[in-house]
C-alpha cells in the first residue's frame, strides 16, 4: 500500500482524538488523525509526522495524518491500512480461492472470509501501534468491539470455521504482539478464551516508509 503526495511536518497539539495541530512550513494548520486510539507515546511534541493531503479540497482538514517517527522507527498509525495491506497479502500469496472482506457473521462483521480447498476461514484484523521494548501490545485503549469479536471467532470454531486474530505490526522490528491486560483486561481475557477455543494468532510484520505500508512476513500460532 503507498500514500500519494506525503509531507513531513512537525506535531504541536491533539486537542480531540479526530484532529492535530501541526506546524507544516512553519504554518500552524488543523489535519485529521486517521487512528483514533490514544497514540500517547507517540504523538508528542515537536515529533516529525507524516501526512497525506485529502482528496477533498474542500474539506476543512486539507490533510492527514497517516505516521510518525519514534525512536528512530516510523510507525503508521493510518487505521484503515492493516485492512488494505491484508488484503494485498492474501491476493498476493493465491492460497485462498475465496476472499470476501467485511464478512457479516453472527452480530458482527468479520473483516476476512476465506477460503481454501474445503476450509472456511474467518479473520479479524488489528493494527499494533503501541510498542514497548520491542514488544508490540493491543489495544491502546479500551475497546468493546474488540472482545466482542474474539467471542465470536471462539464461537465460529465450534461450529466448523477457522478462526484468526491477526496482527499487523505497523513499524520495523516488533516480532510479536502481546495483550495490553493494563490497558484492557477485558480484552485480554476474551484473547486467552479464543486461544483456548482455537482461534488462531496471526502475526503480520510490514515494510514500513514513510509513504507505505507492505506486509513481508506472516507467522501463525
Amino acid at each position: 500500500m503507498k500514500y500519494n503526495n506525503i509531507t513531513s511536518a512537525k506535531f504541536i497539539s491533539r486537542p480531540n482524538r479526530f484532529i492535530a495541530k501541526v506546524n507544516l512550513d512553519g504554518n500552524e494548520l488543523t489535519v485529521h488523525v486517521k487512528n483514533t486510539g490514544r497514540c500517547r507515546e507517540l504523538l508528542l511534541p515537536g515529533t516529525t509526522v507524516y501526512l497525506v493531503k485529502a482528496e477533498n479540497p474542500e474539506r476543512k482538514t486539507p490533510y492527514d495524518l497517516v505516521a510518525v517517527e519514534h525512536e528512530g522507527r516510523v510507525i503508521n498509525i493510518d487505521s484503515q491500512a492493516p485492512n488494505k495491506v491484508v488484503k494485498e497479502w492474501l491476493i498476493s500469496q493465491n492460497e485462498y480461492s475465496v476472499i470476501k472482506p467485511e464478512y457479516t457473521y453472527g452480530n458482527s462483521r468479520i473483516d476476512f472470509y476465506m477460503e481454501k480447498d474445503k476450509e472456511k476461514y474467518l479473520m479479524e484484523v488489528k493494527g499494533c501501534t503501541l510498542f514497548v521494548d520491542g514488544i508490540g501490545y493491543f489495544p491502546d485503549a479500551p475497546t468493546k468491539r474488540g472482545a466482542k469479536h474474539l467471542r465470536e471467532l471462539a464461537a465460529a470454531v465450534k461450529k466448523g470455521y477457522k478462526a484468526r486474530v491477526a496482527f499487523v505490526i505497523q513499524g520495523e522490528g516488533i516480532s510479536e504482539v502481546r495483550p495490553n491486560t493494563a490497558t484492557d483486561s477485558d480484552f485480554a481475557k476474551a484473547f486467552e478464551d479464543a486461544g483456548a477455543a482455537g482461534v488462531e494468532v496471526v502475526f503480520y510484520r510490514c515494510h514500513v516508509t514513510p509513504d507505505s505500508l507492505e506486509i513481508i512476513s506472516e507467522e501463525v500460532i
